[in-house]
Protein backbone atom coordinates (compact mmCIF):
# COMPACT_ATOMS: atom_id res chain seq x y z
CA UNK A 1 0.00 0.00 0.00
CA UNK A 2 1.41 3.56 -0.75
CA UNK A 3 2.57 5.46 2.32
CA UNK A 4 2.02 9.32 2.51
CA UNK A 5 5.17 11.05 3.94
CA UNK A 6 7.63 10.01 6.33
CA UNK A 7 11.82 11.57 7.08
CA UNK A 8 13.74 8.80 4.66
CA UNK A 9 16.60 9.35 7.25
CA UNK A 10 13.62 8.51 10.22
CA UNK A 11 12.44 5.45 8.85
CA UNK A 12 11.79 2.49 11.53
CA UNK A 13 14.89 0.47 10.45
CA UNK A 14 17.06 3.43 11.30
CA UNK A 15 15.56 3.48 14.44
CA UNK A 16 16.87 -0.25 15.14
CA UNK A 17 12.88 -2.17 13.87
CA UNK A 18 14.57 -4.75 11.65
CA UNK A 19 12.46 -7.47 10.03
CA UNK A 20 9.61 -6.05 9.93
CA UNK A 21 7.35 -7.26 6.56
CA UNK A 22 5.39 -3.74 6.32
CA UNK A 23 5.51 -0.55 7.38
CA UNK A 24 2.59 1.87 6.72
CA UNK A 25 3.93 5.62 7.86
CA UNK A 26 1.09 8.70 8.35
CA UNK A 27 -1.62 7.19 6.73
CA UNK A 28 -5.16 9.35 6.68
CA UNK A 29 -8.18 8.40 8.30
CA UNK A 30 -9.86 6.66 5.19
CA UNK A 31 -6.88 4.38 4.72
CA UNK A 32 -6.61 3.16 8.29
CA UNK A 33 -10.42 2.42 8.54
CA UNK A 34 -9.74 0.50 5.48
CA UNK A 35 -6.75 -1.45 6.76
CA UNK A 36 -8.36 -1.88 10.26
CA UNK A 37 -11.43 -3.76 8.77
CA UNK A 38 -9.42 -5.31 6.08
CA UNK A 39 -7.42 -6.85 9.16
CA UNK A 40 -10.74 -7.50 10.66
CA UNK A 41 -10.23 -5.60 14.03
CA UNK A 42 -13.24 -3.74 13.52
CA UNK A 43 -16.51 -3.27 11.31
CA UNK A 44 -18.17 0.09 9.85
CA UNK A 45 -20.48 1.78 11.74
CA UNK A 46 -22.97 4.71 10.94
CA UNK A 47 -21.36 7.47 9.12
CA UNK A 48 -18.56 5.93 8.60
CA UNK A 49 -17.35 4.78 12.49
CA UNK A 50 -15.27 2.18 12.88
CA UNK A 51 -16.84 0.16 15.65
CA UNK A 52 -13.81 -1.71 17.91
CA UNK A 53 -13.82 -3.90 20.92
CA UNK A 54 -10.92 -4.02 23.60
CA UNK A 55 -11.38 -7.45 25.00
CA UNK A 56 -10.58 -7.75 28.33
CA UNK A 57 -8.73 -5.02 29.03
CA UNK A 58 -11.29 -2.13 28.91
CA UNK A 59 -9.14 -0.14 30.85
CA UNK A 60 -6.24 1.13 31.64
CA UNK A 61 -4.01 -0.93 33.78
CA UNK A 62 -1.66 1.66 36.36
CA UNK A 63 -0.65 -1.77 38.32
CA UNK A 64 1.28 -2.43 35.39
CA UNK A 65 2.68 0.62 34.84
CA UNK A 66 6.63 1.14 34.95
CA UNK A 67 9.25 3.63 34.95
CA UNK A 68 12.96 2.50 34.21
CA UNK A 69 15.18 3.26 36.82
CA UNK A 70 18.19 5.51 35.50
CA UNK A 71 20.61 7.66 37.04
CA UNK A 72 19.19 10.45 35.11
CA UNK A 73 15.58 10.33 36.61
CA UNK A 74 16.53 8.02 40.00
CA UNK A 75 16.12 11.74 42.24
CA UNK A 76 12.91 12.95 40.34
CA UNK A 77 10.68 10.25 40.05
CA UNK A 78 8.34 9.98 42.20
CA UNK A 79 8.93 6.45 43.02
CA UNK A 80 6.03 5.43 45.80
CA UNK A 81 3.91 6.34 43.22
CA UNK A 82 5.60 4.66 39.99
CA UNK A 83 6.51 0.90 39.91
CA UNK A 84 10.27 1.21 38.89
CA UNK A 85 11.63 -1.53 36.44
CA UNK A 86 15.45 -2.50 36.36
CA UNK A 87 17.36 -1.43 33.37
CA UNK A 88 18.51 -4.39 32.43
CA UNK A 89 14.78 -5.65 32.60
CA UNK A 90 13.99 -2.81 30.08
CA UNK A 91 16.66 -4.42 27.79
CA UNK A 92 15.27 -7.62 27.77
CA UNK A 93 11.98 -6.53 27.29
CA UNK A 94 12.88 -3.89 24.60
CA UNK A 95 14.73 -7.03 22.70
CA UNK A 96 11.82 -9.43 23.25
CA UNK A 97 9.05 -6.76 21.76
CA UNK A 98 11.85 -5.80 18.87
CA UNK A 99 11.83 -9.92 17.97
CA UNK A 100 7.94 -10.34 18.28
CA UNK A 101 7.32 -8.12 15.93
CA UNK A 102 9.52 -9.12 12.82
CA UNK A 103 7.49 -10.37 10.18
CA UNK A 104 4.57 -8.56 11.56
CA UNK A 105 2.96 -5.05 9.92
CA UNK A 106 3.21 -2.42 11.92
CA UNK A 107 1.67 0.94 11.57
CA UNK A 108 3.38 4.68 12.17
CA UNK A 109 1.85 7.87 13.07
CA UNK A 110 4.33 10.90 13.48
CA UNK A 111 2.54 13.62 15.98
CA UNK A 112 2.86 16.78 17.98
CA UNK A 113 2.04 16.70 22.02
CA UNK A 114 1.20 20.39 22.72
CA UNK A 115 -0.45 23.59 20.42
CA UNK A 116 2.80 25.50 21.72
CA UNK A 117 5.31 25.03 18.87
CA UNK A 118 7.83 26.45 22.27
CA UNK A 119 7.05 23.48 24.45
CA UNK A 120 5.46 20.90 21.73
CA UNK A 121 7.08 17.56 22.14
CA UNK A 122 7.52 15.21 18.48
CA UNK A 123 6.34 11.43 18.88
CA UNK A 124 6.26 8.63 17.17
CA UNK A 125 3.86 6.02 17.62
CA UNK A 126 3.96 2.86 16.06
CA UNK A 127 1.27 0.31 16.61
CA UNK A 128 0.22 -2.97 15.67
CA UNK A 129 -3.48 -2.13 15.31
CA UNK A 130 -4.26 -0.13 12.69
CA UNK A 131 -7.21 1.17 14.22
CA UNK A 132 -4.74 2.81 17.31
CA UNK A 133 -3.04 4.30 14.73
CA UNK A 134 -6.49 6.38 14.21
CA UNK A 135 -7.11 6.63 17.40
CA UNK A 136 -3.91 8.54 18.51
CA UNK A 137 -3.94 10.28 14.98
CA UNK A 138 -7.38 11.53 16.36
CA UNK A 139 -6.06 12.51 20.21
CA UNK A 140 -2.50 13.95 19.37
CA UNK A 141 -1.95 16.81 16.85
CA UNK A 142 -1.13 16.35 13.36
CA UNK A 143 1.81 18.09 11.46
CA UNK A 144 1.30 19.08 7.90
CA UNK A 145 2.27 16.71 5.04
CA UNK A 146 5.73 19.17 4.44
CA UNK A 147 6.19 18.73 7.85
CA UNK A 148 6.57 15.33 8.10
CA UNK A 149 9.12 15.37 5.21
CA UNK A 150 11.09 16.51 7.91
CA UNK A 151 9.89 15.19 11.68
CA UNK A 152 12.27 13.86 14.31
CA UNK A 153 10.77 11.89 16.66
CA UNK A 154 11.84 12.93 20.05
CA UNK A 155 10.25 9.71 22.00
CA UNK A 156 8.71 6.82 20.58
CA UNK A 157 5.80 4.47 21.75
CA UNK A 158 5.78 1.08 20.45
CA UNK A 159 2.21 -0.67 21.40
CA UNK A 160 2.37 -4.27 20.96
CA UNK A 161 -1.03 -5.68 22.31
CA UNK A 162 -0.04 -9.25 20.95
CA UNK A 163 2.68 -9.42 23.19
CA UNK A 164 2.11 -11.09 25.61
CA UNK A 165 5.26 -9.91 28.86
CA UNK A 166 6.73 -12.49 31.61
CA UNK A 167 6.93 -11.08 34.98
CA UNK A 168 9.80 -13.49 35.87
CA UNK A 169 11.97 -12.36 32.50
CA UNK A 170 11.16 -8.87 31.96
CA UNK A 171 10.84 -7.58 35.69
CA UNK A 172 7.10 -6.43 35.53
CA UNK A 173 3.64 -8.04 37.15
CA UNK A 174 1.36 -9.46 34.99
CA UNK A 175 1.50 -10.43 30.68
CA UNK A 176 0.59 -6.31 30.69
CA UNK A 177 3.28 -3.94 30.09
CA UNK A 178 3.39 -0.42 29.86
CA UNK A 179 7.18 0.81 30.08
CA UNK A 180 8.46 3.98 30.16
CA UNK A 181 12.11 4.66 29.50
CA UNK A 182 13.54 8.45 29.60
CA UNK A 183 16.86 8.08 28.97
CA UNK A 184 16.27 5.93 25.81
CA UNK A 185 13.02 7.97 25.02
CA UNK A 186 11.00 4.98 24.55
CA UNK A 187 7.66 3.59 26.18
CA UNK A 188 7.22 -0.53 25.39
CA UNK A 189 3.35 -1.24 25.49
CA UNK A 190 2.07 -4.80 25.39
CA UNK A 191 -0.31 -7.22 26.52
CA UNK A 192 -3.62 -4.39 25.91
CA UNK A 193 -5.89 -3.33 23.70
CA UNK A 194 -7.04 -0.73 25.56
CA UNK A 195 -6.33 2.87 23.64
CA UNK A 196 -5.92 4.84 26.48
CA UNK A 197 -2.86 3.53 27.24
CA UNK A 198 -1.78 5.21 23.96
CA UNK A 199 -3.06 8.34 25.34
CA UNK A 200 -2.12 8.46 28.62
CA UNK A 201 1.97 7.31 28.39
CA UNK A 202 1.81 10.39 26.42
CA UNK A 203 0.61 12.45 29.21
CA UNK A 204 3.13 11.14 31.59
CA UNK A 205 6.46 11.85 28.94
CA UNK A 206 4.81 15.47 29.20
CA UNK A 207 4.02 15.84 33.04
CA UNK A 208 7.43 14.94 33.27
CA UNK A 209 9.34 17.10 30.76
CA UNK A 210 6.98 20.38 31.24
CA UNK A 211 8.20 21.54 34.79
CA UNK A 212 11.64 21.64 33.45
CA UNK A 213 10.55 24.01 30.44
CA UNK A 214 8.80 25.79 33.28
CA UNK A 215 5.15 25.08 32.02
CA UNK A 216 3.15 23.61 34.25
CA UNK A 217 1.34 20.63 33.15
CA UNK A 218 -2.43 20.04 33.77
CA UNK A 219 -4.90 17.29 34.00
CA UNK A 220 -7.86 19.65 33.30
CA UNK A 221 -10.10 21.31 30.56
CA UNK A 222 -9.93 24.73 29.51
CA UNK A 223 -12.00 27.26 28.19
CA UNK A 224 -11.85 30.81 27.14
CA UNK A 225 -14.23 33.75 26.74
CA UNK A 226 -15.91 33.94 22.83
CA UNK A 227 -13.70 36.80 21.42
CA UNK A 228 -10.86 37.08 24.46
CA UNK A 229 -8.57 34.58 24.48
CA UNK A 230 -6.98 36.14 26.90
CA UNK A 231 -9.96 35.24 29.24
CA UNK A 232 -9.06 31.68 30.22
CA UNK A 233 -10.48 29.12 32.79
CA UNK A 234 -9.17 25.64 32.99
CA UNK A 235 -11.05 22.90 35.26
CA UNK A 236 -9.70 20.31 37.54
CA UNK A 237 -11.87 17.88 38.69
CA UNK A 238 -12.03 14.13 38.94
CA UNK A 239 -14.49 11.57 37.88
CA UNK A 240 -17.87 12.19 38.56
CA UNK A 241 -17.41 15.88 39.27
CA UNK A 242 -18.59 17.68 36.28
CA UNK A 243 -15.40 18.81 34.45
CA UNK A 244 -16.39 17.94 30.96
CA UNK A 245 -20.26 18.87 31.89
CA UNK A 246 -19.17 22.66 33.27
CA UNK A 247 -16.18 23.13 30.87
CA UNK A 248 -18.45 22.24 27.77
CA UNK A 249 -20.14 25.91 27.81
CA UNK A 250 -21.25 26.67 24.40
CA UNK A 251 -21.48 30.15 25.37
CA UNK A 252 -17.31 29.71 25.31
CA UNK A 253 -14.87 28.41 23.15
CA UNK A 254 -13.12 25.14 23.74
CA UNK A 255 -9.43 24.79 24.18
CA UNK A 256 -9.26 21.47 25.12
CA UNK A 257 -11.02 18.63 27.77
CA UNK A 258 -8.25 16.86 29.20
CA UNK A 259 -4.58 17.79 28.97
CA UNK A 260 -2.72 20.76 29.34
CA UNK A 261 0.32 22.95 30.33
CA UNK A 262 0.45 26.61 31.74
CA UNK A 263 3.47 28.34 30.05
CA UNK A 264 3.95 31.45 30.74
CA UNK A 265 2.91 33.00 27.56
CA UNK A 266 -0.26 31.02 27.99
CA UNK A 267 -2.61 28.26 27.72
CA UNK A 268 -2.15 25.25 25.26
CA UNK A 269 -3.76 21.61 24.53
CA UNK A 270 -1.67 18.87 24.92
CA UNK A 271 -4.19 17.12 22.51
CA UNK A 272 -5.95 17.39 19.24
CA UNK A 273 -8.67 15.38 19.86
CA UNK A 274 -11.20 14.30 22.67
CA UNK A 275 -12.16 10.43 24.37
CA UNK A 276 -15.51 11.28 25.64
CA UNK A 277 -17.10 8.46 27.84
CA UNK A 278 -20.69 7.82 25.94
CA UNK A 279 -22.47 5.50 28.74
CA UNK A 280 -25.59 7.49 29.00
CA UNK A 281 -24.97 9.75 26.45
CA UNK A 282 -27.97 11.58 24.62
CA UNK A 283 -28.68 13.77 22.23
CA UNK A 284 -30.35 16.62 24.01
CA UNK A 285 -28.21 16.72 27.12
CA UNK A 286 -24.70 16.95 24.97
CA UNK A 287 -25.72 17.39 21.23
CA UNK A 288 -21.59 18.33 20.36
CA UNK A 289 -20.36 14.64 21.92
CA UNK A 290 -23.58 12.74 20.70
CA UNK A 291 -23.18 13.99 16.88
CA UNK A 292 -19.48 12.53 16.70
CA UNK A 293 -20.84 9.09 17.66
CA UNK A 294 -21.76 9.09 13.15
CA UNK A 295 -19.24 11.00 12.16
CA UNK A 296 -16.56 9.37 9.45
CA UNK A 297 -13.42 8.49 11.26
CA UNK A 298 -14.97 8.26 14.92
CA UNK A 299 -13.41 5.33 17.17
CA UNK A 300 -16.14 3.78 18.69
CA UNK A 301 -14.66 1.63 21.45
CA UNK A 302 -16.38 -0.91 23.69
CA UNK A 303 -20.20 0.02 22.91
CA UNK A 304 -22.95 -2.52 22.30
CA UNK A 305 -24.41 -2.00 18.79
CA UNK A 306 -27.07 -3.38 16.25
CA UNK A 307 -25.23 -6.10 14.23
CA UNK A 308 -27.57 -5.58 11.16
CA UNK A 309 -28.29 -1.42 11.71
CA UNK A 310 -25.39 -0.64 13.20
CA UNK A 311 -27.01 1.46 15.94
CA UNK A 312 -25.10 2.17 18.99
CA UNK A 313 -26.89 0.91 22.41
CA UNK A 314 -25.93 4.15 25.37
CA UNK A 315 -27.03 2.25 28.04
CA UNK A 316 -25.86 -0.95 27.44
CA UNK A 317 -22.81 -1.12 29.78
CA UNK A 318 -22.38 -5.19 29.37
CA UNK A 319 -19.63 -4.73 28.01
CA UNK A 320 -17.83 -1.74 30.29
CA UNK A 321 -19.51 1.19 31.76
CA UNK A 322 -15.90 2.87 30.58
CA UNK A 323 -17.48 2.89 26.83
CA UNK A 324 -15.91 5.92 24.98
CA UNK A 325 -16.09 7.47 21.75
CA UNK A 326 -12.45 8.87 20.18
CA UNK A 327 -12.49 12.12 17.62
CA UNK A 328 -10.49 15.54 16.92
CA UNK A 329 -11.16 18.38 18.46
CA UNK A 330 -12.97 19.99 15.01
CA UNK A 331 -15.36 17.95 15.50
CA UNK A 332 -16.49 20.44 18.39
CA UNK A 333 -17.96 23.08 16.80
CA UNK A 334 -17.03 25.60 19.60
CA UNK A 335 -13.53 24.35 19.69
CA UNK A 336 -10.65 26.93 19.53
CA UNK A 337 -8.91 26.50 15.88
CA UNK A 338 -5.49 27.43 18.02
CA UNK A 339 -6.05 24.81 21.04
CA UNK A 340 -4.65 28.38 22.76
CA UNK A 341 -5.42 30.98 25.08
CA UNK A 342 -3.94 33.14 27.44
CA UNK A 343 -2.91 33.34 31.44
CA UNK A 344 -5.28 31.67 33.26
CA UNK A 345 -7.69 34.46 34.97
CA UNK A 346 -9.49 31.45 36.94
CA UNK A 347 -8.51 28.05 38.33
CA UNK A 348 -11.83 25.91 38.60
CA UNK A 349 -11.21 22.86 41.21
CA UNK A 350 -14.46 20.61 40.86
CA UNK A 351 -15.16 18.18 43.52
CA UNK A 352 -18.52 16.09 44.86
CA UNK A 353 -18.45 16.07 48.22
CA UNK A 354 -20.95 13.35 48.72
CA UNK A 355 -20.77 14.52 53.18
CA UNK A 356 -22.73 17.52 52.47
CA UNK A 357 -19.72 19.84 53.96
CA UNK A 358 -18.25 22.04 51.31
CA UNK A 359 -20.35 24.69 49.86
CA UNK A 360 -21.18 25.56 46.60
CA UNK A 361 -18.21 27.50 45.73
CA UNK A 362 -15.63 29.19 47.95
CA UNK A 363 -12.49 31.47 47.25
CA UNK A 364 -9.05 30.34 47.53
CA UNK A 365 -5.95 31.84 48.39
CA UNK A 366 -2.41 30.71 46.40
CA UNK A 367 -1.68 28.40 49.59
CA UNK A 368 -5.02 27.22 49.61
CA UNK A 369 -4.79 26.49 45.89
CA UNK A 370 -2.12 24.35 46.75
CA UNK A 371 -3.29 22.64 49.56
CA UNK A 372 -6.59 21.65 47.57
CA UNK A 373 -4.80 20.56 44.84
CA UNK A 374 -2.35 18.60 46.59
CA UNK A 375 -5.68 16.81 48.61
CA UNK A 376 -7.50 15.91 44.76
CA UNK A 377 -10.45 15.45 46.84
CA UNK A 378 -14.27 13.66 45.26
CA UNK A 379 -15.73 11.02 47.48
CA UNK A 380 -17.77 7.78 46.39
CA UNK A 381 -21.38 7.18 46.79
CA UNK A 382 -22.84 5.07 49.96
CA UNK A 383 -24.62 2.31 48.28
CA UNK A 384 -22.47 1.27 45.61
CA UNK A 385 -20.83 -1.83 47.54
CA UNK A 386 -21.76 -3.93 50.14
CA UNK A 387 -21.66 -3.24 53.78
CA UNK A 388 -20.85 0.87 52.57
CA UNK A 389 -23.75 2.58 54.64
CA UNK A 390 -21.71 5.84 53.78
CA UNK A 391 -19.50 8.09 51.87
CA UNK A 392 -15.91 7.20 51.04
CA UNK A 393 -13.38 9.53 50.55
CA UNK A 394 -11.16 10.10 47.37
CA UNK A 395 -7.80 11.99 47.07
CA UNK A 396 -6.12 11.86 44.29
CA UNK A 397 -3.55 13.91 44.27
CA UNK A 398 -2.71 16.97 41.69
CA UNK A 399 -6.70 15.43 40.21
CA UNK A 400 -4.82 12.94 38.44
CA UNK A 401 -2.09 11.12 40.52
CA UNK A 402 -1.68 7.73 37.93
CA UNK A 403 -0.27 10.23 35.60
CA UNK A 404 2.70 11.90 37.86
CA UNK A 405 6.17 11.05 37.43
CA UNK A 406 7.55 13.88 39.79
CA UNK A 407 6.33 14.22 43.37
CA UNK A 408 2.95 16.26 43.48
CA UNK A 409 4.52 18.88 45.49
CA UNK A 410 6.76 19.97 42.52
CA UNK A 411 3.64 20.20 40.78
CA UNK A 412 1.51 22.11 43.46
CA UNK A 413 4.21 24.61 44.33
CA UNK A 414 4.05 25.27 39.97
CA UNK A 415 0.55 26.22 40.32
CA UNK A 416 0.45 28.14 43.23
CA UNK A 417 3.38 30.18 42.16
CA UNK A 418 1.73 30.83 39.00
CA UNK A 419 -1.60 31.83 40.66
CA UNK A 420 0.35 34.38 42.77
CA UNK A 421 2.56 35.70 39.56
CA UNK A 422 -0.12 36.26 37.44
CA UNK A 423 -2.97 37.43 40.00
CA UNK A 424 -5.31 34.26 38.54
CA UNK A 425 -8.59 33.47 41.33
CA UNK A 426 -8.84 30.08 42.40
CA UNK A 427 -12.32 28.51 43.20
CA UNK A 428 -13.70 25.30 44.83
CA UNK A 429 -16.73 23.89 43.51
CA UNK A 430 -18.81 21.54 44.88
CA UNK A 431 -21.25 19.79 42.97
CA UNK A 432 -22.17 17.02 45.43
CA UNK A 433 -24.81 17.32 47.76
CA UNK A 434 -26.55 19.89 50.13
CA UNK A 435 -28.81 19.70 53.48
CA UNK A 436 -27.02 16.44 54.36
CA UNK A 437 -24.87 13.60 52.96
CA UNK A 438 -26.06 11.58 50.18
CA UNK A 439 -28.98 9.12 51.15
CA UNK A 440 -30.34 12.79 52.78
CA UNK A 441 -29.56 15.58 51.23
CA UNK A 442 -29.94 16.49 47.16
CA UNK A 443 -27.59 17.10 44.64
CA UNK A 444 -26.68 20.09 44.45
CA UNK A 445 -28.64 21.96 41.74
CA UNK A 446 -27.23 22.31 38.61
CA UNK A 447 -28.77 25.56 37.78
CA UNK A 448 -27.04 26.99 41.01
CA UNK A 449 -23.75 25.35 40.04
CA UNK A 450 -23.66 27.28 36.72
CA UNK A 451 -24.72 30.96 37.53
CA UNK A 452 -21.75 30.67 40.31
CA UNK A 453 -19.48 30.14 37.74
CA UNK A 454 -21.20 32.78 35.45
CA UNK A 455 -20.55 34.64 38.06
CA UNK A 456 -16.75 33.86 38.86
CA UNK A 457 -16.07 33.48 35.41
CA UNK A 458 -17.29 37.38 33.87
CA UNK A 459 -15.81 38.91 37.71
CA UNK A 460 -18.90 39.93 39.45
CA UNK A 461 -18.46 37.24 42.48
CA UNK A 462 -14.99 39.34 43.25
CA UNK A 463 -16.89 41.82 44.39
CA UNK A 464 -19.92 39.85 47.04
CA UNK A 465 -19.71 40.03 50.33
CA UNK A 466 -17.44 36.69 51.50
CA UNK A 467 -17.42 34.93 55.04
CA UNK A 468 -14.49 32.67 56.22
CA UNK A 469 -15.65 29.07 56.32
CA UNK A 470 -14.81 28.29 60.49
CA UNK A 471 -14.11 24.38 59.10
CA UNK A 472 -11.13 25.35 56.22
CA UNK A 473 -10.35 28.84 56.24
CA UNK A 474 -11.71 29.41 52.79
CA UNK A 475 -13.90 32.39 51.61
CA UNK A 476 -17.37 31.80 50.68
CA UNK A 477 -19.77 34.20 49.27
CA UNK A 478 -22.53 35.41 51.38
CA UNK A 479 -24.72 36.29 48.34
CA UNK A 480 -24.66 35.61 44.76
CA UNK A 481 -27.27 36.78 42.05
CA UNK A 482 -29.81 34.02 41.14
CA UNK A 483 -28.81 31.52 43.91
CA UNK A 484 -30.88 30.83 46.95
CA UNK A 485 -28.10 32.55 49.60
CA UNK A 486 -29.02 29.43 52.40
CA UNK A 487 -27.17 26.95 49.61
CA UNK A 488 -23.97 29.13 50.44
CA UNK A 489 -24.49 27.92 53.72
CA UNK A 490 -24.47 24.52 53.81
CA UNK A 491 -25.50 24.00 57.93
CA UNK A 492 -28.30 26.03 57.37
CA UNK A 493 -29.64 23.84 55.00
CA UNK A 494 -29.19 20.69 57.46
CA UNK A 495 -31.93 19.87 59.38
CA UNK A 496 -30.06 19.18 62.18
CA UNK A 497 -26.76 21.80 62.38
CA UNK A 498 -25.37 19.32 64.90
CA UNK A 499 -25.08 16.83 62.62
CA UNK A 500 -23.88 18.82 59.83
CA UNK A 501 -20.87 20.05 62.56
CA UNK A 502 -20.06 16.03 63.38
CA UNK A 503 -20.18 15.51 59.90
CA UNK A 504 -17.57 18.61 59.03
CA UNK A 505 -15.40 17.35 61.78
CA UNK A 506 -15.01 13.99 60.52
CA UNK A 507 -14.43 15.08 56.82
CA UNK A 508 -11.94 17.73 57.94
CA UNK A 509 -10.11 14.77 60.11
CA UNK A 510 -9.89 12.66 56.95
CA UNK A 511 -8.30 16.05 54.55
CA UNK A 512 -5.97 15.97 57.30
CA UNK A 513 -4.91 12.77 57.68
CA UNK A 514 -4.63 12.66 54.06
CA UNK A 515 -2.60 15.59 53.70
CA UNK A 516 -0.17 14.36 56.52
CA UNK A 517 2.13 12.91 53.73
CA UNK A 518 2.79 16.46 51.94
CA UNK A 519 3.59 17.97 55.17
CA UNK A 520 7.34 17.75 54.95
CA UNK A 521 8.03 19.20 51.45
CA UNK A 522 5.37 22.72 51.96
CA UNK A 523 6.38 25.98 52.57
CA UNK A 524 4.31 27.78 55.72
CA UNK A 525 1.50 29.37 53.38
CA UNK A 526 0.25 25.69 52.52
CA UNK A 527 0.88 24.05 55.80
CA UNK A 528 -1.50 27.31 57.07
CA UNK A 529 -4.58 26.55 54.67
CA UNK A 530 -3.69 22.61 55.85
CA UNK A 531 -3.68 24.04 60.08
CA UNK A 532 -7.19 25.14 59.44
CA UNK A 533 -8.12 22.09 58.47
CA UNK A 534 -6.76 20.28 60.75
Amino acid sequence: MATTTVNPDMTLEAQGFTGVAKVHYNLLEPAIIQESIKRGEGELGQGGTILVSTGKHTGRSPQDKFVVREASVEDTIWWENNKPMAADKFAILKADMLEHIKGNELFVQDLYAGADADHRLNVRMVTELAWHNLFIRHLLRRPDASELATFLPEFTVLNCPSFKADPERHGCRTETVIAISFEQKLVLIGGSEYAGENKKSVFSIMNYLMPDQDVMPMHCSANHAPGNPDDVAVFFGLSGTGKTTLSADPNRVLIGDDEHGWSETGTFNFEGGCYAKTINLSAEAEPEIYGTTTRFGTVIENMVYDEYTKELDFEDDSLTANMRCAYPLEAISNASETARGGIPKNIIMLTCDAFGVLPPIAKLTPGQAMYHFLSGFTSKVAGTERGVTEPQPTFSTCFGAPFMPRRPEAYGAMLRDKIAKHGATCWLVNTGWSGGAYGEGKRMPIKATRALLTAALDGSLANAQFRVDPNFGFEVPVSAHDVDAALLNPRSTWADPAAYDAQAAKLVAMFSENFAQYEPFVGDDVMAAAIKAA
